[in-house]
């Protein structure tokens, strides 16, 4: 499996969880001591704030909500990735996540900044 597949794993479970409103879910790809920045709201600096975050967010509906990884690299044990998302009518956006590997051998988001696409 490539690291961008690997990449795509936990984004693809991210999307699922993002469509069905589970804020939970969607937090579940982060780190603990992950930091989330976004132009759609404050810094997210812990899973739980990311949590906090997100419950706002799909609360809003995002049935169309796609994310697909464009470019991923890793050395070791940490990674990014370059990942297009897209929300159907209110706008689409890149995101630039560093991963870290985990003892299971999984990968989550330690750092992530979101962008939107002016098109």
């Amino acid at each position: 499996m490539t690291f961008r597949e690997e990449c795509q794993k936990p984004l693809d479970r991210y999307v699922s969880s993002y469509r069905e409103g589970d804020a939970k879910g969607c937090a579940a790809i982060y780190a603990q001591h992950a930091e989330m920045y976004s132009p759609f709201g404050p810094p997210a600096v812990g899973r739980q704030a990311i949590e906090d975050t997100h419950a706002e967010w799909v609360a809003e509906g995002a049935e169309n909500k796609t994310i697909e990884v464009v470019i991923a690299e890793r050395s070791g044990d940490l990674g990014w990735c370059l990942a297009k998302f897209g929300e159907g009518t209110t706008g689409e956006g890149i995101s630039l996540n560093i991963l870290a590997r985990q003892s299971d051998g999984g990968w989550l988001i330690t750092r992530s900044s979101l962008n939107e696409l002016s098109l």
